[in-house]
């Protein structure tokens, strides 16, 4: 008994990729929630419609969600520090390229294609899975809420010094600065140091034949609670790209100031703490669709909630803090069904592929949005799109399971 508990305890190895797993997710994270800043002073010094700035956001997610299982099995094959660390430099890069981005065609190269490609390699699919292999499987979803959980933390630190380093320096110059604090994740990358947890029955599965990448891509395919995961994942990507980028302009249309917005996502990166590390922790003890069931259900309630009561500061803040805790407890959950479906030698590469399906989601979350506010002037139809997609996460989650398709 003693022995079981002692394997189920973090060793010194995954404490030390906790950490930097949250660093690396807090910047990368961090600046990425805080482009919706940039819309607004970007688009009066060019003259740009919303529609500019909201399609290179729809094309960064799109890109993202698209080589994410490419870079997931790249991190699979070599290992994740290496990954991480490229995607450090392209992070850095675009960040510097989007500075100097005075019109369409750079901002897509810069935003949408280099720091998509950058935000595959250091963000959710390869992080967590590093961390889901090297925990032990009762603990795997806990690991994975606290590493989401601290990431969170940037969130909450970026979005004011964003909006200071705007304010104080222009947005040219706060791209340049936030830049410089990017290629941290250089060096942070290579805490991602621990061995992949192997039970200790391993010998005894040694002899099983291993399994190819192809061959766990079609039994993945054919599995429909697999499928039926990912579409769900699809809500999530729409909702939390429509808030991030489009709720600062919704805001400001209403009379209040930019701070108010940069509060509210703020309140979300805050709150995003308690709600991923909840979310893991439930995860270990009870149904993860179920949760998930739950959560999809909440956003829907709370938007009604936000749009059906009168606007005032406090409903706003309000909003944010109900939204924080919901915000991104889906990724440790649905990371978890994958890791409990498949196992978790190709953990990144599958989990990518349900993240692919939360950026298309992303890419018509910005897109719309924009593309809304410009022919209309409002986004009446997105929030209704946004409640609409809540009752559709709660009905596909009634389809999926987390019974082991592939044993580790």
């Amino acid at each position: 008994m003693e022995a079981t508990q002692q394997q189920q305890k973090f060793s010194k190895p995954l404490i030390y990729m906790l950490i930097g797993s949250a660093f690396i997710l807090a910047l990368s994270l961090g600046v990425r929630h805080g482009f919706g800043l940039y819309l607004v002073p970007m688009s009066h010094e060019f003259g740009w419609s919303h529609q500019v700035f909201s399609l290179a956001i729809a094309f960064q997610n799109l890109l993202w969600g698209a080589v994410q299982p490419f870079t997931g099995a790249l991190a699979d094959k070599y290992g994740s520090k290496k990954v991480v660390a490229v995607g450090g430099v392209l992070y850095t890069i675009g960040l510097l390229l989007m500075s100097i981005s005075s019109n369409a065609l750079l901002l897509d190269f810069s935003v949408g294609l280099i720091i998509g490609l950058a935000l595959s390699a250091t963000s959710f699919s390869v992080l967590l899975s590093a961390v889901g292999r090297a925990a032990h499987p009762s603990k795997r979803s806990m690991a994975m809420g606290i590493a989401s959980a601290a990431g969170s933390f940037g969130q909450f630190i970026m979005l004011p010094t964003t909006l200071l380093l705007i304010k104080n320096f222009g947005w040219s110059s706060a791209l340049i600065i936030t830049a410089i604090l990017v290629v941290l994740i250089v060096p942070l990358a290579w805490m991602l140091k621990a061995p992949m947890y192997v039970a200790p029955n391993a010998v005894s599965q040694a002899t099983r034949p291993n399994l190819s990448f192809k061959e766990i891509l079609k039994i993945a395919f054919n599995h429909k609670p697999f499928l039926w995961l990912a579409l769900g994942f699809l809500v999530c990507g729409f909702q939390v790209v429509f808030l991030g980028i489009h709720l600062p302009g919704y805001l400001i249309d209403h009379g209040f100031d930019a701070s108010t917005g940069t509060v509210f996502l703020a309140l979300v990166g805050l709150f995003n703490i308690v709600g991923t590390y909840a979310a893991g922790w439930l995860g270990d003890k009870y149904s993860k669709p179920h949760l998930l069931m739950g959560l999809y259900g909440l956003r829907g309630v709370a938007i009604v909630a936000f749009l059906m009561l009168p606007l005032s500061i406090w409903t706003v803040y309000a909003f944010g803090i109900v939204m924080g805790i919901l915000w991104l407890s889906t990724v440790p959950l649905t990371n978890g069904i994958v890791a409990n479906m498949f196992g978790v030698k190709y953990l990144t590469m599958l989990s990518g592929i349900v993240f692919f399906t939360h950026q298309v989601g992303s890419f018509f979350g910005g897109w719309l949005g924009g593309l809304n506010h410009d022919i209309t002037g409002n986004y009446n139809i997105i929030w209704a799109l946004s409640i609409a997609l809540s009752v559709l996460g709660v009905l596909v989650h009634f389809f999926v399971n987390e019974e082991a398709v592939v044993d580790d």
